[in-house]
């Protein structure tokens, strides 16, 4: 389970962020995950709640995770595709010159502070 590492990444940059804008709480995390980053949210969140209870900056407060699809470019035909669905080799054209175009996303979205 590499999600609680994930987890302690996150707080640490969250802190660093909060403390070099003057906040003292933070509500909620959003996070941008992709569909094949090999996290399973249920487990990030359960390793957030965990974790963020024991720091006061972070008791508390909310992980959203928003997850976005994987999406693959052929360079052979140039049309994009379900990456998941169809895999490496385009449903397109049957060419295999693909690559990911999104969806290995692990990146913090936003920081919600109390009003």
């Amino acid at each position: 389970m590499h999600e609680l590492g994930i987890v302690f990444y996150i707080i640490r940059d969250v802190k660093k962020a909060a403390q070099e804008n003057g906040v003292q709480h933070v509500s909620a995390v959003v996070m941008n995950i992709g569909e094949v980053s090999t996290i399973i949210p249920d487990y990030l969140t359960d390793c957030w709640r965990w974790a963020a209870d024991k720091e006061s900056l972070l008791a508390g407060s909310e992980l959203k995770i928003n997850m976005i699809p994987a999406v693959t470019h052929c360079d052979a035909c140039g049309k994009d595709y379900s990456t998941v669905e169809h895999g490496k080799t385009c449903p397109y054209c049957g060419s295999g010159q693909t690559w990911l175009l999104r969806g290995n996303e692990v990146e913090i979205k936003e920081i919600e502070v109390p009003n």
